[in-house]
């Protein structure tokens, strides 16, 4: 709805029309802060010249029913509750509950929470060692954190926390439970758990530590087969990405045959570090957007020339713990056809928040945007589907009879490294073969690899 109004003052009513106008825009409260088109409105009121005014839409004000109604509920607050409340706490309690109903990551930042955000992106911080969102008024575990005390009591992604010791969880605010759950080193929390597939809810017991989060964890785990495990992204996990890649092919002494990237249970963190170990693994090409409201949150992430490994098969393993930026790299990767995704569907928080100062101690996070892959799909409440479906299982060795082969007939022709060979097998035991997903993963990079020597040696031949 635009309404224009049209006036045409003399010299005389000039301060009144200027009053008007201020009223009407008032974000020109300076006029020196004006641009020049509202200069030469003002100028124009001011010389009694007809101008057009777009006055703001009645229907996108704030009513004002809605502002009373507010005014009366903090009065009859402040006059009929039990305990008397101080004004700056009710506010704060407005703000926060402002945010808080917009979307499970907006909220409103006090002094403490400043130091938490820093300590999420530092690496160290204290508490159990859990990524966590609201869900249903619920807390709900995003991820356990590598090495942590609550992955070694088995708290797993997915489970939702309803009781924090005695306290029931129902009526907090995510902040109240964070704090809840920060603590004394060597204190124990009790977590009363609702997991899916549980008939009943679960107690598990939580010794608080000192969380020191180590963003990259690498190794070569069969002969020409690296891994890289990245917990969450710091400020600093992109160098050390590419640090960590460099290193395997450094400890291979050549080209590696296969890499897995595994991001399970890898809650996200900073949107740069996803951007650069996307961008060590890609020479060209877009790595991601965002799109929002405001200019300041449209941003666009390009790969610069230089690729770590460009002869190397990946595959990144995602699951139900993977959000935020694993979401990121993974889409990256899969829309420019870099890696195989294998895993299951990954958790699809796929939103920008923004740290918005409102003094030189509080502030409010709030989200402005939503990321999208370079083929332009939304992470936001979908997730990335993985290529292949894998999801995580146990492996137990079937018992069978062994058969008998040329090797148990008395008196066999020795075969060449017959010995050596049997010691070799009986001391290997790899990582993957405890973990199904990293095996499927391990096979597939196997098969790719013959493939691509079979396919090498056939040029060669043919040239």
């Amino acid at each position: 709805m635009r309404r224009v109004r049209r006036f045409n003052h003399a010299p005389t009513m000039s301060a009144l029309a200027l009053a008007s106008c201020l009223t009407a825009l008032p974000g020109l409260i300076h006029a020196q802060e004006a641009d020049e088109e509202t200069r030469r409105l003002l100028e124009g009121i001011q010389h009694g010249e007809q101008v057009e005014i777009e006055l703001p839409d009645p229907e996108e004000q704030l009513p004002l029913d809605d502002l009373r109604k507010f005014a009366e509920v903090f009065g009859r607050i402040k006059d009929a509750y039990v305990e008397e409340v101080d004004d700056r706490k009710l506010l704060e309690s407005a703000i926060k509950g402002m945010l808080s109903d917009l979307d499970p990551h907006s909220t409103y930042l006090a002094p403490k929470d400043y130091e938490q955000l820093e300590e999420s992106t530092s690496g160290e911080f204290g508490g159990l060692g859990i990524e966590v969102g609201m869900e249903d008024g619920f807390v709900k575990v995003i991820s356990p954190i590598d090495d942590t005390p609550a992955q070694k009591a088995g708290v797993q992604a997915g489970d939702l926390i309803v009781k924090l010791g005695d306290q029931p969880v129902k009526g907090m605010s995510l902040e109240e439970a964070v704090k809840l759950m920060r603590g004394k080193p060597g204190t124990v929390l009790t977590l009363t758990i609702v997991r899916e597939g549980e008939s009943a809810p679960i107690e598990i017991d939580v010794e608080r530590a000192i969380i020191k989060v180590t963003s990259i964890k690498s190794r070569i785990i069969e002969n020409g087969y690296g891994y890289v495990r990245i917990t969450q992204f710091q400020a600093d996990t992109g160098a050390q990405f590419t640090t960590a890649l460099e290193n395997l092919e450094k400890e291979h002494g050549s080209d590696l045959d296969g890499l897995v990237i595994d991001l399970r249970n890898n809650p996200g963190g900073i949107l740069q570090a996803a951007v650069e170990a996307a961008d060590a693994l890609l020479d060209e090409g877009l790595i991601v957007y965002t799109e929002g409201r405001i200019q300041s949150s449209r941003l666009r992430f390009n790969a610069k020339p230089g690729n770590v490994m460009p002869n190397t098969a990946i595959v990144v393993l995602i699951n139900g713990g993977s959000a935020s930026a694993s979401e990121i790299l993974a889409g990256a990767l899969q829309d420019h056809e870099r890696a195989v995704v294998m895993g299951t569907q990954s958790f699809g928080k796929g939103s920008v928040q923004t740290v918005i100062p409102l003094d030189e101690t509080h502030a409010i996070k709030m989200t402005t945007a939503r990321y999208y892959t370079p083929d332009g799909r939304s992470i936001q409440a979908k997730g990335i589907k993985p290529d292949i479906e894998v999801k995580p299982a146990e492996l137990t060795e079937l018992d069978s009879q062994p058969f008998f082969t040329e090797a148990d007939l008395s008196g066999h022709l020795e075969g060449q490294d017959e010995g050596q060979e049997a010691s070799e097998e009986d001391g290997q035991a790899s990582p993957a073969s405890r973990d199904f997903q990293l095996r499927s993963a391990l096979n597939l990079l196997k098969g790719l690899s013959i493939l691509n020597k079979r396919n090498k040696t056939e040029q060669e031949s043919a040239d």
